[in-house]
């Protein structure tokens, strides 16, 4: 039985897929936008929350990231 499940979090290396920039760059970018968002360090980043952050179309990036 597969599981179908989809994750709801963005992480550094998913930033670094979708931007080209280097994985410490995708940590500040993550690191940057949760403080924006008003989130401590131990609360995820969701894919949304970057989208709409980053101006970019959840289409464009989920298959990314999800396939």
């Amino acid at each position: 039985m597969k599981n179908d499940m989809q994750r709801v979090c963005i992480y550094p290396k998913d930033v670094q897929l979708i931007t080209g920039k280097s994985y410490r760059q995708s940590v500040r970018l993550v690191r940057k936008i949760k403080e924006e968002l008003n989130k401590t360090t131990n609360e995820f980043l969701t894919i949304d929350e970057f989208c709409s952050y980053a101006g970019i179309k959840y289409e464009q990036v989920s298959h990314l990231i999800l396939g």
